[in-house]
Formats: C-alpha cells, structure tokens, sequence
C-alpha cells in the first residue's frame, strides 16, 4: 500500500493480512489505478486513518460505513466525515438532526468527526478506497476482506464494545458479532432516502453513552468542538 501507516496497536492483529494473497491483489491493482491516472480517495496515507486515530485497545464504539466519499476534498479516512472546509454530507445532516433530538447537541458547522474518533468511536468503512466521482468503484476488490478481519478481531478480542450498524449493508457485514458480549445497535441508514423510516427516533447517541456508563467507561462527547476556518 502506497504510504501505509498503521497504528502500532492494530499491526499486531492485522500484519498478517498485509501478507496474503488478497491484499497482495489489492495492493497491485491500486498501483495500477494510479499509474493509469486515475485519482483515488482518500490519499494513501488516510487509507488507515480511522485506526490511526482510534487505537485497538481505546475503541468503545464501531460505526461502520460503505464506502470513501468519492467527490474532491472529501474523504478523509473516517466514514461519514469530511475535512472540515467541505460541505457537510446529507446522512451527516440527518445524523446531526437525530444527535439534537436524542441529546439536545444543536448541529455542528463543519462534518469532520475526528473528534469522536479521539475518543474511541471507530469509523470503520466497509471499503478503505474509491476512484473520483465513481461510487463503489473499489468494491469486491478485497478490502473487505480486510475489514472483516477488523471486526472480528475486536468481536473476539474485545469486551462491552458498541457496534452501530446502520443500513442493511452494515447489519450484513456485523451480523456474525456476539450480542451477548457486546451492544448491537441497528437501524435504517441515515441516508435522506430512508433516514424518515426509522433512523429518526432511534437515539443511537443517547443509548451508546448509557451502556458505555453501565460498564464504568466514559461516556463519548458527541458535541463537536468548532474548527476554526
């Protein structure tokens, strides 16, 4: 992978994967999408971002996405956020609409939730990579595969963690986690095409904290700090 970082914690579950044959394809075909000219979000050292910031020991929450945002400037490594100066997504929208109904936080001004991923909530795409302006163009190309190791790892190796897995996509991809160690949270995915039937209400924010205090553990800040433009 070009420019690889991947944070210490996770490389002593995920090394191995780096090795096999999946990854070995994966690695090859994006050097030849590249060498093709072909332009690829998030740049190679946000591919691994959300583990960067969200150690495997300090995640609390996994929030799991699809796929990169596929216009300019926007995917930065963490699922359902951009950099800061872009303009905030749609599902983002409706899932700030949800966070001030559920917990009174009024809507941030920005859509970059690096913030959250400080504090252990993991924001985990499906698919790390994807060409400008063609969605799902990364897909089945094996980073889910990779992915799926992710979960498992913590599935396994963790306890009293958080899964929220909007959309049937995610509830697939989540459907093997023990709901006997950990809490599972499932609704309709925030998109503006479903959001009104059943992610509204859903207090996903709220229900998170509640169980994370249950267990002793700090509850998460969703409330955004400002950025400064």
């Amino acid at each position: 992978m070009p420019d690889v970082r991947l944070e210490p914690s996770w490389k002593s579950h995920l090394q191995e994967e780096f090795n096999k044959e999946y990854m070995q394809n994966l690695r090859a075909f994006l050097l030849n999408e590249r060498e093709a000219g072909k332009v690829i979000y998030p740049k190679g050292s946000e591919y691994f971002r959300a583990m960067e910031l969200t150690p495997f020991d300090q995640v609390k929450v996994v929030v799991l996405g699809q796929d990169p945002y596929h216009g300019p400037g926007q995917a930065h490594g963490l699922c359902f956020s951009v950099r800061p100066d872009v303009r905030t997504p749609p599902s983002l929208v409706n899932m700030y609409k949800e966070l001030n109904a559920d917990l009174g936080i009024p809507p941030a001004s920005h859509g970059c939730l690096e913030s959250w991923a400080k504090q252990g909530v993991l924001l985990l795409n499906s698919v790390l990579t994807v060409e400008h302006k063609q969605a799902a163009s990364h897909q089945k190309r094996g980073w889910e595969q990779f992915t799926d190791k992710v979960i498992h790892e913590l599935n396994a190796k963790r306890e009293g963690l958080v899964f929220i897995l909007w959309g049937s996509y995610a509830q697939r991809k989540g459907s093997f986690i023990d709901h006997t160690r950990h809490l599972v949270l499932k609704a309709v995915h925030p998109s503006p095409l479903s959001a009104h039937r059943g992610f509204f209400g859903s207090k996903p924010f709220s229900q998170t904290n509640h169980y994370l205090e249950s267990r002793g553990l700090a509850p998460i800040d969703w409330q955004l700090p400002e950025i400064e433009s």
